[in-house]
């Protein structure tokens, strides 16, 4: 009465109740299976009775007629009796010894599940009456056409023989069907449908449940050279970084693979290839070999996820993915565009556009002359009449829209939320990203390559040009090129880099995957009928076109015509571009009292262009710029840097490069005193957009993968042996999911985000966005249920 209770020990009471709970639902478990397996043996042991009942009475009447019969004489044809005494019987006695031998065991008698090695498993086994019955239709084929009905018998009863052993075959024949026919009617077969349904799927049951684990025994197990070995191989991308060459790689792997002492049973797989192809690919064999004997398996790598898009209509889905938007004239809104125009002229393939939706306040500062949408129906429309007006061919694609925010700072746009969720599963298969580092700076959703099959990124913009221009450019592009590494090698199966003024990314390779709108090929083809005819074609002199951001080259183009102004005396250039520099950019120009007239921006189609002869673009900012494609498909001279971005450029005649500000002048000079050439028509297919799609399909590996059959990359066509077992995931795969998981994990935190120059509350989309989308708020899509 004086002393208080004890206090309760904290969570006792929830482990308690959690684990009567636990122990509660594994008795109901245990003891259903009990009765299963009372049930399944019961119905097999009634089986077995009325078996061995049907067997016993075709016995005894096969007994009853062999006395009667007399002696087959010396020399006369194999008969009928001497069949059944024969081959028959024996098979009866057989199964009989079978039947009569059954034994199981299972938890509902004492005995263990599975059997014993040496014990049968319970089943119904109808071998022994097939076997009767084969023996029984061999018998007849061989007899002849008239077989057992017209058999020759010697002697004076051979009738009456012959009507008797008749009699034999045809007992046996009707006991046979029978006792089919009453296995396959009794009770507990009723519940099945098709002959010997029950039968199969009882063997298939029993045989997953008494899988034997003796074969596994059969292949011996990893000793530690060959984990070594294995360890080292896989090691290869990370021991490059070290700066280990692969032919050491290769060697050690030989050394530590060949201390094995021969046991390794798998030889090499062709004479023709060199040692260390041999020991590769046999090496994999004997790892994929064990984990395979342990029951391990995998269909994907390691940190894939295995519900993957599966063809349905034999035709693949193509998303393509990008950061702007028409009426915003820039790269990024304009080749994607044409890309998915392109693609979709193929009946390989269905293609999907997904471009980012901004509010209406957002649009009043991206999109020129104030143009704006009420609704993405309105921005559609606009985007496919702008897109029919400059193609020849009715372009058949879907175009989506994902909620973004336009950064000042950046003069980018920003993706909200998870933009991958906009692209349905049942279309997931190929996602082309145009600015991969971008989409996936802020990125919180779900991993590109774990939802699609096959994921291309294609770099537009050199970021660390651009940055290293603002406030401490240095130690910012220093971050940015790091974290860009990070993205693109998480998120993307291969990175196409359009010039080699881009960042060396992971798996990317350089080429030139865009075109130039068929209009400008118009241009071009119409200009040169009319010099062919005598007409002046260009009446006016030099222009620049282009975002009026010091970026965009405006810079340079300052500097140097006012280092040469006295050398380009008379000179004058026409200028035309909007953005946010333009009063900074026009100023600077009249203090150095260029010859510079500035114009507002318009499209490089505009009829007001076409008499330009020379158009000058000084900018080494670009990835590859497509006003300079575009001035070269109409037939005019280019004055442009000789850098990395201009490389695709170089080989056409009327590209004028030049390396210092002395080569600038002489080549402004050289293009203002004579007359462009005329495109070969091959320089003009190169320029256009299927030549473009053509290089895009074959360095992006897209073609191997659209003639893939089943959905899945590096699966379709002729597989080599290594492949047909995918059971380990290769380093670089998990090298990739770690750095896909941290990315995922950081992004998450808003500090972080806001930190590194995310704009706020793009993590998820907001309310407006929700309105403007027909979306569910993120909170109702994904809810956070608590206790």
């Amino acid at each position: 009465m004086g002393k208080d209770d004890p206090p309760p020990i904290a969570g006792g009471c929830a482990d308690r109740g959690a684990f009567a709970f636990i122990s509660k639902g594994w008795r109901e478990v245990r003891d259903s299976a009990t009765a299963d397996l009372r049930l399944m043996r019961a119905r097999a042991d009634s089986v077995r009775a009325r078996a061995d009942r049907e067997l016993e009475h075709l016995l005894a009447s096969a007994s009853a007629l062999a006395p009667s019969l007399p002696p087959v004489a010396a020399g006369a044809p194999i008969a009928e009796v001497e069949f059944v005494r024969n081959r028959i019987q024996p098979k009866i006695q057989e199964l009989r010894r079978q039947y009569s031998s059954r034994g199981a065991s299972s938890p509902a008698d004492g005995g263990g599940w599975p059997p014993a090695p040496g014990a049968t498993s319970l089943r119904v086994d109808l071998s022994g009456i097939a076997a009767i019955r084969n023996a029984i239709v061999a018998a007849e084929r061989d007899g002849g056409a008239e077989g057992w009905s017209v058999a020759r018998w010697k002697g004076d009863r051979g009738e009456e023989q012959r009507g008797k052993e008749c009699e034999v075959v045809r007992m046996i024949r009707s006991g046979i069907k029978e006792f089919e026919r009453g296995s396959l009617s009794s009770d507990m077969f009723s519940g099945f449908r098709g002959r010997g349904e029950f039968v199969e799927k009882f063997k298939l049951s029993l045989k997953s449940l008494n899988k034997d684990y003796r074969e596994s025994k059969e292949v011996p197990p990893l000793d530690l050279t060959e984990i070594l070995a294995y360890l080292v191989q896989q090691s290869g991308p990370f021991l490059d970084q070290l700066g280990i060459r692969r032919d050491l790689c290769d060697k050690l792997v030989e050394m530590l693979y060949s201390k094995r002492n021969g046991r390794l049973m798998y030889h090499s797989l062709s004479e023709d290839r060199n040692l260390a192809e041999n020991i590769t690919e046999e090496l994999d064999l004997r790892i994929a070999r064990v984990l395979e004997s342990t029951g391990y398996h995998t269909d994907e790598g390691f940190w894939n996820d295995p519900a993957k898009y599966k063809i349905s209509d034999n035709r693949r889905h193509v998303a393509i993915v990008t950061t702007a938007s028409l009426p915003w004239m820039t790269g990024t809104a304009i080749n994607p565009l044409f890309r998915a125009a392109y693609l979709a002229r193929s009946v390989k393939q269905k293609v999907t556009l997904l471009v980012p939706w901004l509010s209406k306040s957002e649009q009043e500062l991206v999109y020129p002359n104030n143009i704006t949408f009420s609704s993405p129906e309105e921005q559609e429309t606009y985007i496919r009449n702008w897109l029919q007006e400059r193609l020849g061919f009715e372009a058949d694609f879907k175009i989506s829209f994902y909620p973004g925010k336009f950064s000042k700072e950046r003069r980018s746009i920003i993706p909200a939320g998870d933009t991958s969720q906009f692209i349905s599963s049942k279309e997931a298969d190929i996602a082309i990203l145009e600015e991969p580092e971008h989409l996936n700076w802020y990125h919180h959703g779900k991993r590109w390559t774990d939802k699609f099959n096959h994921v291309i990124g294609v770099v537009h913009t050199n970021y660390l040009e651009y940055i290293k221009r603002e406030k401490n450019g240095a130690i910012q592009s220093f971050l940015v090129k790091h974290i860009n590494n990070w993205v693109t090698r998480a998120y993307c199966h291969k990175v196409l880099r359009l010039s080699a003024a881009t960042q060396d990314l992971p798996r990317s390779v350089v080429c030139n995957v865009h075109g130039v709108n068929p209009k400008f090929l118009n241009i071009g083809e119409k200009i040169e009928a009319d010099r062919e005819h005598g007409q002046k074609v260009f009446s006016k002199g030099a222009y620049f076109l282009g975002k009026m951001v010091w970026a965009k080259g405006y810079r340079e183009l300052i500097d140097l015509l006012s280092k040469h102004k006295k050398d380009l005396e008379g000179f004058k250039i026409d200028v035309y571009g909007n953005g946010e520099d333009s009063e900074e950019v026009q100023t600077a120009a009249r203090k150095c009292d260029l010859s510079i007239n500035f114009f507002r921006g318009k499209d490089h189609a505009d009829d007001s262009l076409h008499g330009y002869k020379v158009f000058i673009n000084p900018s080494v900012s670009d990835v590859l710029c497509t006003a300079t494609a575009e001035a070269l498909a109409m037939g005019k001279f280019v004055v442009c840097a000789d850098h990395p971005s201009n490389e695709f450029f170089k080989s056409f005649p009327n590209c004028l490069t030049y390396q210092t500000s002395e080569e600038f002048v002489a080549r402004v000079k050289e293009a203002m005193a004579s007359e462009p050439q005329s495109l070969t028509p091959e320089q003009r297919y190169n320029l256009s957009w299927e030549a473009a799609t053509e290089r895009f399909m074959e360095y992006s590996e897209l073609d191997k993968v659209l003639s893939n059959t089943n959905g899945h990359p590096g699966r379709g066509g002729k597989r080599n042996k290594v492949s047909k077992i995918p059971l380990l995931p290769k380093l670089s795969d998990v090298v990739d999911g770690g750095l896909a998981f941290a990315h995922h994990c950081l992004t998450g935190n808003e500090i972080l985000r806001l930190a590194t120059g995310a704009i706020p509350g793009t993590r998820d989309y907001d309310k407006q966005q929700c309105m403007d989308l027909n979306l569910l708020p993120p909170q109702v899509q994904h809810p956070v249920y608590g206790w």
